[in-house]
């Protein structure tokens, strides 16, 4: 892949830096059982990249119910948190940043919290290597918004058009695209196919 028109390198995190997806579906799965809410893991699996309190809020729709989603979400990041093994580096983008490091501004932006995303990008060594992170924390729009994106963009220096987004759900694609991005999709930890921002 050529990389040579880009000067910053923007990845998500869970599903596309790192196999984390199956324990925060876990740890919603030990959630909807305190709470006694139907679990769907494929319905789960489609909101990767949203935010904890967003997807708190989308069990709400979905179920009609009224559930403190502070609360819900709080539950969730707790779980995660006890889980003794969060998931390992995807080595296809892992490498992808290795290479570029010198070359390129790398940030990683994320929906999720910053309590869950430090301790996680800290334990698979990616966190040193990184010029920025933002998390859901730090905006207030969060995916399929571009604001992630675009705050990713701004704190590494580089302007949005020559900025390349990794993303593996449609959702963080979108919010690329949103942000002016060229995105490149991460299907089943292997590098896919790039969609060019219409603004290039």
């Amino acid at each position: 892949m050529d990389l040579t028109p880009y000067k910053g390198l923007i990845f998500d995190m869970d599903g596309t830096l790192i196999d984390s997806m199956p324990a925060h579906v876990e740890a919603w799965k030990k959630t909807c059982e305190l709470f006694e809410i139907p679990f769907d893991e494929e319905w789960f699996y489609s909101l990767g990249g949203m935010p904890t309190i967003k997807t708190a809020q989308a069990i709400n729709h979905r179920y009609q119910q009224n559930f403190d989603t502070k609360r819900l979400a709080n539950t969730k990041s707790e779980f995660f948190e006890t889980l003794d093994f969060k998931g390992e580096v995807i080595s296809s983008t892992y490498q992808l940043l290795i290479d570029n490091k010198s070359s390129k501004k790398i940030a990683v932006g994320t929906g999720c919290r910053q309590m869950n995303a430090l301790p996680l990008l800290g334990e698979t060594n990616i966190l040193p290597l990184l010029d920025a992170l933002v998390t859901a924390d730090d905006v207030e729009k969060h995916k399929p918004n571009p604001d992630t994106f675009l705050q990713a963009a701004q704190r590494i220096g580089v302007e949005p058009c020559d900025c390349l987004v990794f993303e593996d759900t449609e959702l963080g694609k979108t919010a690329a695209l949103a942000a002016g991005m060229d995105c490149v999709l991460v299907v089943d930890g292997e590098i896919s196919s790039l969609t060019k921002a219409s603004t290039r």
